[in-house]
């Protein structure tokens, strides 16, 4: 009867590990001495590797709404609004100023709107850096450890480079651009997205490189 039970507690403890193996049981098998100690590690691995999953999930919804801030903020066209009394509303962006009707930026192909010229190649390479990095997560779940999302990281930690120099330059030289009749404006949505869009790639990318050396 002892004989029994013993062999009933092991077929149960096998029945169990087969429901939870993450790595080959024989593996397991050659590391640890019993069952109980093998089905043990087993399950916590797998504890580890869907804790590992879900906050893989929830740093790339963090990557997507990061990339979402960046694409509206580049189009959308409300980086600089003015409001004057009896006038009609004028939004300007980095590429048009709209009131009724929408006419192009003055002089924005010239020398003289160099700082503008930065602002669009910094924003529109942040944005293309962002996108790029969300599409190498398939090659970068490949990669061994310790180099798995490096890329990733270092691409949208660029991203977020480039969003600090649109918005930091766009703060500083706005008048530089502006006609004068737009100078007395306040900022629009578009250049708060911005702002908010640098943080939230900077903490994807450093989660990256914080996965990368988990298992």
């Amino acid at each position: 009867m002892h004989f029994y039970t013993r062999v009933t507690w092991a077929s149960h403890v096998l029945s169990l590990t087969s429901q939870c193996v993450t790595l080959p049981y024989r593996v397991c098998a050659t590391t640890y001495q019993t069952h109980l100690e093998c089905f043990f590690f087993l399950c916590s691995n797998s504890d580890r590797r869907a804790a590992m999953l879900i906050i893989l999930a929830f740093i790339i919804l963090f990557h997507v709404a990061a990339a979402i801030l960046l694409f509206v903020a580049t189009i959308h066209n409300a980086w600089w609004v003015v409001s004057q009394a009896g006038r009609d509303v004028i939004y300007a962006d980095l590429w048009y100023s709209c009131n009724s009707t929408c006419f192009p930026v003055e002089n924005s192909h010239t020398v003289d709107a160099a700082y503008l010229q930065t602002i669009q190649a910094t924003m529109i390479l942040a944005t293309i850096l962002c996108c790029v990095s969300f599409f190498l997560h398939p090659s970068a779940l490949q990669a061994p450890t310790g180099r798995r999302f490096l890329f990733t990281a270092i691409i949208q930690l660029l991203a977020a480079l480039c969003v600090m120099i649109a918005a930091s330059v766009y703060t500083a030289q706005k008048n530089s651009f502006h006609l004068a009749n737009l100078r007395e404006g306040t900022y629009g949505s578009s250049y708060i997205l911005a702002w908010i869009s640098f943080p939230m790639t900077l903490m994807s990318g450093l989660m990256y490189l914080v996965l990368r050396k988990r298992k």
